[in-house]
């Protein structure tokens, strides 16, 4: 077993980690903290990864920040092994030229990871419907008045 630490930049936009609403920031530092281990059918590996999250709330649309540590846990089958003859090319990694690629890995668990709707506070009221404000900024006796269409020709016609 080979333990290892590594600091890395996140992919660039057109490979980004993460959702359209929070995501790893491009060429942000993941931290990579894994231990290699060889096994009969290939290369278990096991560990941690580590980023900063940058996005926005999806109620208000204010920008928020956190950040993500997964737990990474795939084995990487050795060619010519008997895993890697009897899996699609799709469904488990390889080894490939005594390297193992953990992109799409450490890809996969931030993404499982995020929330689909994440928000900068638990109780975030979101923005009113009407006008398009925040409602955390807007006084509680904020409202807008609703006229029946059916009515308003005759508003036109009553005096000010």
């Amino acid at each position: 077993m080979r333990a290892f630490h590594r600091d890395v930049p996140a992919p660039g936009d057109d490979r980004r980690i993460g959702l359209d609403v929070l995501a790893v920031p491009p060429g942000a530092t993941i931290v990579l903290d894994v231990r290699l281990e060889s096994v009969t059918e290939g290369v278990y590996v096991s560990g941690t990864a580590s980023a900063p999250l940058a996005g926005e709330c999806a109620r208000c649309l204010d920008d928020l920040t956190d950040h993500v540590t997964v737990e990474i846990g795939e084995l990487f089958a050795y060619p010519d092994s008997v895993t890697d003859e009897t899996t699609d090319e799709d469904e488990l990694p390889r080894v490939a030229d005594d390297h193992v690629d953990l992109e799409q890995t450490v890809r996969d668990a931030v993404v499982l990871t995020l929330p689909l709707a994440p928000l900068c506070s638990d109780d975030c009221p979101g923005l009113c419907p009407e006008c398009g404000e925040r409602r955390a900024d807007l006084g509680p006796d904020h409202g807008h008045e609703t006229l029946d269409p059916r009515w308003a020709a005759l508003r036109e016609r009553m005096p000010n």
